[in-house]
């Protein structure tokens, strides 16, 4: 009468490691199933990406409407890759050119403001002419900052005071006190004082 001996979960299984490896087989059949799942996965998925690009593709060639000269398709292609850059713009530059006025900006400006830069540097850091025949000259902003140092800034010998009235302009005069004395402002003793030398003169 033989016993079966039954091992609770918790129970570690002894395990024969004299052999040195997994004396039971693999099960092939799950393996099967599973690579035979995987690739039909993959097809489903490839047939739904290509019908779905087709029908994005139609809608977009749909929405378009009929191929013009403002839009028709062009094969970029035979640009190449990493091919070099003159060439690459000149390319670039013919397929634009295809294209009727006015174009949009196929350098995103960045070729421009360089050309700026280099203009306004050229200005601001060398000799120039400004007008040949009356001799005057561009000078660099470096030096003409020195002689602004040197000389200082030109002082206007006119004020508005000065100028001609203009028709119905009429000077304005301030009369004073104008406060009540307690606190004479800067200005009211100053034109007492005025007030008070004419008199004075008179």
């Amino acid at each position: 009468m033989h016993m079966h001996e039954h091992h609770s979960p918790t129970e570690p299984v002894e395990v024969d490691a004299s052999k040195g490896y997994e004396d039971s087989d693999v099960r092939v059949s799950g393996v099967v199933v599973f690579l035979t799942a995987l690739t039909i996965f993959v097809v489903v998925t490839a047939v739904l990406c290509i019908g779905i690009g087709k029908v994005i593709n139609s809608q977009i060639a749909k929405a378009d409407g009929p191929v013009n000269k403002w839009s028709h398709p062009v094969d970029v292609r035979n640009l190449g890759n990493l091919a070099p850059s003159p060439r690459i713009q000149q390319q670039f530059q013919q397929l634009a050119d295809r294209f009727p006025t006015p174009r949009l900006q196929n350098d995103d400006g960045y070729e421009e403001i360089y050309e700026m830069h280099q203009r306004e540097d050229l200005l601001l850091e060398d000799y120039s002419w400004v007008n040949p025949a009356e001799g005057k000259v561009r000078i660099p902003i470096e030096r003409a900052i020195e002689l602004t140092a040197q000389r200082g800034l030109p002082v206007a010998t006119s004020t508005v005071a000065d100028r001609p009235l203009l028709a119905e302009e009429h000077k304005l005069v301030v009369k004073v006190p104008l406060t009540n004395g307690f606190a004479r402002t800067g200005y009211e003793q100053d034109q007492m004082a005025k007030d008070e030398a004419a008199k004075t003169k008179e």
